[in-house]
């Protein structure tokens, strides 16, 4: 019989043993080593934590002041046409890490581009923001180092310092002088982190004064920028160039590409030599798949289109804060905006759950931010601003989280 004929084993035979080698008999396969999920399930379900993914459809009805898609472009003809061209010529996936195959002429020019555009001497790009943060704090750290670390931090800084294996002091948020302190009392490197905009609440950070604490001691100072790219600065260039930092020797800031660049990946943005270290010493880039050429050729085209139409950035901030104004004047407690994020105070996690289901079946989609995602253990609804929001659809949103709004 030919090979490609042959008839397939039937689906309950094994696979034959290695030559030679005996099979052991294996015992009952048990549930009992993960019961502790079941108690585990129980309490959040207790707490009102319970989190459930939600696949939505290409054509959703909802209006989305939930994503981070701050300048309206994830959908935009110049840019799912880049992402389309760049994986029609590069392929679907990068096929491999970045130091193997995974670096294409295409990542060079992003990175090239990112870096020019927020003021920086180079780039490197990664498969998300996330791992831009993880390789920019374990990079530039070591056993000995001291990293000062804002309360109000995201998520992936966090983890970078857990995982760097440096000394980590907290700080109360957005204390300059706070972070002077913690300086002052070591010796040798140290590196203070910090969000640009807090994705929680969505206040800047005292980028400048920072800085100068920082310089107080000779220590580096470390910028999230995912929420300040394509928002705040002069075209979109973020709160780091904002603030008169890009471009400074001790100044390393990181973004995403998946916020108001529409696409998907992070990058870190610095000096050359701290590129080069990266490139060399950093796990979370040696050891990943290289980003996409599509997210990569999508993130460049919408660089691009930012460069040329730079009131972009200027209208999703007048958004934000008409939305702060219209819900404030409702009288509802929200956090003033100095970028994208709107964030609106609910009672209790189990509020927030309905509120945010009660807006959904009002056709209107919102962020729900609870415990422990949000520092303070304050739940909360998140507005996301977008450029391209109408003055109508502003109002309409609105109405329908003043409408829904649990009493206090």
């Amino acid at each position: 019989m030919p090979q490609d004929s042959a008839p397939p084993l039937p689906r309950d035979t094994p696979p034959a043993p290695p030559a030679g080698r005996a099979v052991a008999a294996l015992r009952p396969a048990s549930g009992a080593a993960f019961d502790w999920l079941d108690t585990a399930r129980a309490e959040r379900r207790r707490a009102g934590l319970v989190r459930t993914l939600r696949p939505r459809p290409a054509d959703s009805p909802l209006l989305d002041l939930a994503g981070n898609d701050y300048l309206g472009l994830a959908r935009h003809p110049e840019v799912t046409r880049g992402a389309a061209a760049a994986a029609h010529r590069w392929g679907a996936g990068a096929t491999g890490s970045r130091l193997v195959t995974g670096s294409t002429e295409l990542h060079a020019r992003l990175e090239a581009d990112l870096a020019a555009f927020c003021g920086f001497e180079a780039a490197l790009v990664l498969s998300s923001g996330y791992t831009a943060n993880l390789a920019a704090v374990t990079a530039l750290t070591a056993p000995g180092t001291l990293v000062v670390s804002d309360a109000g931090n995201h998520a992936s800084l966090i983890d970078g310092c857990r995982l760097s294996r440096a000394r980590t002091e907290v700080v109360p948020h957005a204390d300059p002088a706070a972070v002077r302190t913690a300086l002052a009392g070591h010796r040798g490197r140290a590196l203070a982190v910090t969000d640009a905009v807090f994705s929680v609440d969505g206040d800047a950070a005292p980028l400048a004064a920072l800085a100068d604490a920082c310089r107080s001691r000779d220590a580096a100072l470390l910028v999230d920028d995912a929420h300040g790219l394509g928002v705040l600065g002069d075209g979109g260039r973020g709160a780091v160039r904002a603030a008169g930092l890009a471009g400074d020797a001790d100044v390393v800031a990181t973004v995403t590409l998946s916020k108001s660049l529409g696409a998907q990946g992070g990058a870190v943005l610095g000096p050359a030599r701290v590129i080069e270290h990266l490139v060399n010493t950093a796990r979370s880039f040696i050891f990943d798949t290289g980003l996409a050429p599509a997210a990569a050729g999508g993130a460049l085209a919408a660089l691009r289109l930012l460069g040329r139409e730079p009131s972009r950035a200027a209208r999703v901030r007048r958004v934000a804060r008409d939305l702060h104004a219209r819900l404030t004047a409702a009288g509802l407690t929200a956090a003033r905006p100095d970028a994208a994020v709107v964030s609106v105070r609910a009672p209790s996690p189990e509020a927030a759950v309905r509120w945010a289901a009660d807006c959904r079946a009002a056709g209107l989609a919102v962020g729900c931010f609870r415990p422990p995602s949000v520092p303070d253990g304050i739940s909360r609804l998140r507005l996301t601003a977008r450029a391209d929001l109408t003055d109508a659809q502003i109002a309409a949103a609105v109405r329908t989280v003043v409408a829904t709004a649990p009493a206090a």
